[in-house]
């Protein structure tokens, strides 16, 4: 029993045998490596790990970077008045009143930010993000002191007197919520940090406000190149009759709404182009200031809009591929529908130019697009496979703002298609040679392919002596340089940011105030509105109507996901069904009165005196032609969102 065994001398050698085999393996592996660590691949690796350092780096850092960035452009946006509100100010009267409500809006938030940082204190309990409470209290007492400064150096600019009125309607919206936010939580329940604790949202998706801020960027550049009234050149040679070519302009604008977040980053960045091209075919003013309102609406479905990420982000029912497969079929559904009220409503002929004198300069006038479409591919195509970055919803935010820098760099220093192309041959050719690894030779030849048949087509075009001229819009100025137009869209962006995120953190401090206020809660206990899926349905309609004039889209989705969408979800109500009524509704109200921001974001990219001019020239006419700005898109997103909202339980119901 304990009699050694024999030792098995041949398994011994045996396994002595494999080690050393596997120790030479690995030395031969080293030495290879060693010998394969050129000073070239040292570089590549060092600028590798810088980068992901540097990720890494902006990962943990993200909430910092937003309170940097958002008190740093809302306090541009304070210093220069850019802040939206139902019309500019104008008169001495406006100033005073917009200013005063800001510095009220101010206080309450520095006050609210003292609350949150001091009751944080008292907690006994570690602060998460200390540092972050100390951002609200310094940014919001900056602001503050900001307002008390301007409200005794009005503008000399300002016209004298004006009306109480308009004034109030001067006062920036951002100024309306805080204030009314301020009297629910100061004076009402007597929890003054609810302000700043609900506005503190914000950092929790950071990276994607961070996005919002590259998206606006990318609309701001995109504003500065020509791409926009090349591609209105495609349509002129059919001489579309205005209610068709607004027709085309809506659904034109929906792939960058997709690709700029949102609808109103889309108005400010093409409003103009939209609008002054739609005149020049000789539309009224009301349509097209009813298609340049509307030029942000339908895309907001589309991939890779961030809503539609921000849902997912927020609730689990759904995913993006369900709500981008779906908003395919609502775009079209919504597009369909523009088309035939326009058709219904038209004031003319509904005539084209004959196919035989149309065709051929509409192709012509392709040629000068042919450029940006190969720097888009390229570009992407480097991202994808060099970089394995492939154009989505989370990387377009930080892949579209290069396509664009590009695009503004070959129209202010290429300039022309064949100095361009060596350009793009630093990107083809490591990129065909990593496609040529990965897929093999068919794959790779098509950028390669693509450049040849560039070359081809740039000998067989006759430019036109017209082609490089360029049409100024109303109010606008071309920049004359690429560091003037990155400079103008960066100065640009970081107003609209500091505007557009303060009405998203107050957002979602209104959005404090309905659910603690317990609306919802009373809302829901009526058996009259909830006794059924259809009461269900209407009521659900009109609440998220409701809160998409009232509410930022971003903060409205915090909102909505905590609340109305469970009540929802308890009525059986499918949530990717719910989600596409959701994103309906909001735009419907973005369109409504008495807010109707993509009304406002218009009027500010217009002008004023469009709009007073649009109301002189319909005095006296119908209804519809006088009010036809609000009256066709409320048509148009109203029909769309009973369609959406009952359709699928009128099939569920009777087929």
């Amino acid at each position: 029993m304990f009699r050694s065994e024999e030792v098995n001398e041949g398994a011994i050698r045996e396994s002595l045998g494999k080690q050393a085999e596997l120790c030479r393996m690995k030395h031969e592996a080293a030495q290879k490596t060693i010998e394969q660590k050129t000073p070239n691949v040292e570089r590549f690796v060092a600028v590798d790990m810088a980068l992901s350092a540097l990720s890494q780096f902006r990962r943990d850092n993200n909430q910092i970077f937003l309170a940097i960035v958002f008190f740093v452009c809302a306090l541009t946006a304070a210093l220069t008045h850019h802040h939206i509100g139902l019309r500019p100010m104008q008169t001495v009267m406006d100033y005073r009143f917009g200013i005063t409500a800001q510095l009220i809006a101010h206080v309450s938030l520095a006050y609210s930010s003292y609350s949150y940082l001091t009751n944080g204190w008292a907690s006994g309990a570690l602060i998460q993000n200390e540092h972050i409470r100390w951002f609200y209290l310094f940014g919001f007492s900056a602001l503050a002191l900001v307002s008390l400064f301007q409200l005794f150096t009005i503008p000399k600019t300002a016209k004298p007197v004006g009306s109480i009125g308009k004034a109030l309607l001067s006062v920036p919206l951002f100024a309306y919520m805080s204030i009314s936010s301020a009297r629910f939580f100061i004076f009402e329940t007597g929890n003054p940090q609810g302000m700043v604790l609900f506005a503190d949202k914000i950092m929790d998706q950071a990276s994607l406000f961070l996005n919002i801020g590259l998206y606006i960027w990318v609309g701001m550049l995109l504003k500065q190149t020509y791409l926009g009234e090349y591609i209105f050149r495609i349509f002129k040679p059919w001489k579309l009759p205005p209610e068709l070519l607004a027709f085309v302009a809506v659904v034109i604008m929906a792939v960058p709404t997709a690709y700029t977040g949102a609808s109103g980053i889309i108005i400010i960045a093409m409003g103009a182009v939209v609008y002054a091209e739609l005149r020049r075919v000789g539309a009224r003013r009301n349509l097209a200031l009813a298609a340049t309102a509307m030029s942000g609406s339908l895309g907001v479905v589309l991939r890779p809009c961030l809503l539609v990420l921000l849902i997912a982000m927020l609730n689990k029912e759904v995913t993006t591929d369900m709500m981008y497969g779906w908003g395919v079929k609502v775009f079209l559904l919504t597009s369909f529908l523009f088309f035939l009220v326009s058709l219904i409503a038209k004031q003319g002929p509904m005539k084209v130019a004959p196919i035989s004198e149309a065709l051929f300069p509409s192709l012509r006038a392709f040629q000068p697009l042919v450029p940006y479409v190969l720097i888009f591919v390229v570009t992407a195509a480097a991202y994808a496979f060099l970089l394995d970055a492939h154009l989505d919803e989370h990387t377009a935010p930080v892949v579209l703002p290069m396509i664009i820098l590009l695009l503004l760099v070959y129209e202010f220093v290429v300039k022309d298609t064949k100095k361009l192309l060596p350009w793009l041959l630093l990107l083809v050719i490591p990129t065909a040679t990593f496609m040529y690894q990965q897929d093999g030779l068919m794959t790779a030849a098509i950028l390669p392919l693509l450049l040849l048949l560039v070359l081809v087509l740039e000998s067989k075009v006759k430019h036109s002596p017209d082609e490089d001229k360029h049409e100024t819009y109303e109010g606008e100025e071309r920049a004359t340089s690429l560091e003037n137009s990155v400079r103008r869209a960066t100065t640009d962006t970081t107003v609209h940011i500091g505007a557009l995120l303060s009405i998203m953190a107050l957002s979602l401090t209104v959005g404090g105030v309905i659910e603690d206020s317990g609306i919802f809660e009373e809302v829901a206990a009526q058996s009259d509105f909830f006794g059924n899926i259809w009461t269900a349905m209407i009521a659900l309609v009109i609440v998220l109507v409701f809160i998409g004039m009232i509410m930022d889209p971003f903060g409205a989705i915090v909102l909505v996901s905590g609340t109305v969408a469970q009540a929802a979800y308890s009525q059986g109500i499918d949530p990717l069904h719910f989600w596409m009524i959701t994103l309906v509704a909001f735009e419907l109200g973005y369109l409504s009165p008495p807010v109707a921001v993509n009304h406002l974001l218009t009027r500010q990219v217009v002008g004023e005196e469009e709009i007073e001019k649009a109301k002189e020239d319909t005095r006296g006419m119908s209804f519809w032609i006088r009010h036809e700005r609000y009256v066709l898109p409320l048509t148009v997103m109203g029909i769309a969102l009973v369609l959406v909202a009952f359709g699928p339980l009128v099939y569920q119901q009777y087929f």
